[in-house]
């Protein structure tokens, strides 16, 4: 039976929790760049929210001619150093939001489709534990928009999916959140979420807090 409360909130990581989209998408120029193509902010929009090995068939079409593991590795590994070097960019009231669900002891996830590498190094800067369970994209069987990562996420917590609430920022996202039957939240960011009975959306997690999720779980729920 579904609780009044969620049994646990589940986060995406990049444009949700931080907004490291602008990192992806230099490294990406670079990339698409240093194989002689061209690569416009528009293209790099309609990959916010995809899968890294999904992501690197389109880089091979624009030219990248490296298989689609060395893709994944090389703008991994140049977001990577963009973080070392410019810090953590934390999205609005995302880290004030993770942190009252963590004194109200409820459980969380990171659902996230960068590599566990970086998920470990972006968590890493959080000051206190922040999630017990990390779901990551090398990990997976199917990328968001499948339900895999969400359903993951769910099971290792030992809570039903449905009993959960998600927070996202791209379309694959919510798709993904919704079709492993949470609660979504889209909180609009690089790119612009449609309205639907599917999910709420959120102009922001600032000023959010716990118990505001658990009042739109509840109506939501019902």
């Amino acid at each position: 039976m579904t609780s009044a409360a969620p049994a646990a909130v589940l986060f995406d990581m990049d444009g949700t929790l931080v907004d490291t989209e602008p990192y992806w998408m230099q490294a990406e120029t670079e990339l698409v760049t240093e194989h002689g193509g061209t690569w416009t902010h528009d293209d790099a929009l309609v990959l916010v929210g995809s899968g890294l090995w999904e992501s690197a068939k389109v880089f091979q079409q624009h030219g990248v001619d490296l298989d689609a593991d060395t893709i994944v590795v090389a703008l991994t590994r140049r977001v990577q150093e963009q973080l070392e070097s410019q810090g953590v960019p934390w999205r609005p009231g995302a880290k004030e939001l993770l942190l009252d669900i963590r004194e109200r002891g409820v459980k969380t996830a990171l659902v996230t489709m960068s590599i566990r590498d970086m998920a470990e190094q972006i968590v890493a800067q959080i000051p206190f534990p922040a999630f017990d369970v990390l779901v990551t994209g090398d990990e997976v069987a199917r990328p968001k928009p499948y339900a895999d990562p969400y359903l993951d996420a769910a099971r290792e917590l030992g809570v039903l999916p449905q009993d959960c609430v998600a927070i996202e920022d791209s379309m694959n996202g919510l798709a993904s959140a919704v079709a492993a039957g949470t609660i979504a939240i889209g909180v609009p960011h690089m790119i612009p979420l449609p309205a639907s009975d599917e999910h709420t959306l959120w102009p922001t997690l600032e000023g959010v807090s716990f118990a505001d999720l658990a009042e739109l779980f509840e109506e939501r729920a019902a």
